[in-house]
């Protein structure tokens, strides 16, 4: 016991204060996202539904302690007369902005509230400009071959390492896989929703996983090179 004691008095004050707010509720904290030019959304509940050019994309955070709103965006002007008076006035730009709010939330509830407006900014992006992922086939002696069926929703993988198996790959709804026409051995997988996009391009690794062999040497695989933007930026 007379040791437990002792290292509690050499933890610094600093590292005990620390401790004390990370357990603090914090009455309200808010972040908003801009909207951008346009886009609409919608928002019923803990339900957002984000639409652009490109389609709609509709994600739900019923499983999150937060509200949302859509609210003005305000800027404060402060003007100053003659004399030297100054005074401040809030107006109003015209533009919308998306409000997050969470109530009496400690450390983790704060940082939900921050993955919940990176998840929003995301849907921004994809029916704005969409999700490209580049995927390179290597292979040192068996050519993998690719088929590419069903619109470019079904991805058939012969001859890796020069087994007779067949793997075929499903891609998740909204996603689309095609051959690169610069690139020799390279797919494209595109699509609005990030999640999806990343999942279909992991399936697709997965299936091709090197088993019952030294992977320092078999290196074939089908493999993410490069994540960007259907649609680049200038």
């Amino acid at each position: 016991l007379s040791g437990l004691l002792d290292l509690q008095q050499a933890v610094p004050w600093q590292l005990q204060l620390q401790e004390r707010w990370a357990a603090m509720k914090l009455l309200a904290s808010k972040r908003t996202v801009d909207i951008p030019e346009g886009l609409s959304i919608e928002v019923k509940g803990r339900q957002v539904r984000v639409k652009g050019p490109r389609g709609t994309l509709t994600r739900d955070f019923k499983h999150t302690a937060l509200d949302f709103a859509i609210v003005d965006e305000e800027v404060e002007k402060v003007e100053e007369d003659d004399e030297g008076n100054v005074t401040k006035e809030v107006v109003k730009t015209g533009k919308k902005k998306l409000l997050v709010e969470c109530h009496f939330g400690k450390r983790k509830a704060l940082a939900v509230m921050r993955t919940t407006t990176s998840h929003i900014t995301n849907l921004f992006t994809g029916v704005s400009k969409g999700y490209e992922y580049k995927m390179r086939l290597v292979y040192a002696h068996f050519p993998i071959n690719i088929n590419i069926e069903q619109d470019g929703t079904l991805v058939e993988i012969r001859n890796f390492l020069g087994e007779k198996r067949v793997r075929a790959v499903q891609m998740y709804p909204g996603v689309k896989c095609a051959r690169s026409t610069a690139v020799k051995d390279e797919l494209l997988i595109t699509g609005n929703d990030v999640d999806m996009v990343s999942h279909s391009a992991a399936l697709i690794s997965g299936q091709c996983h090197v088993r019952k062999k030294d992977i320092r040497k078999f290196l074939d695989g089908i493999y993410i090179a490069e994540r960007g933007l259907v649609v680049k930026e200038e």
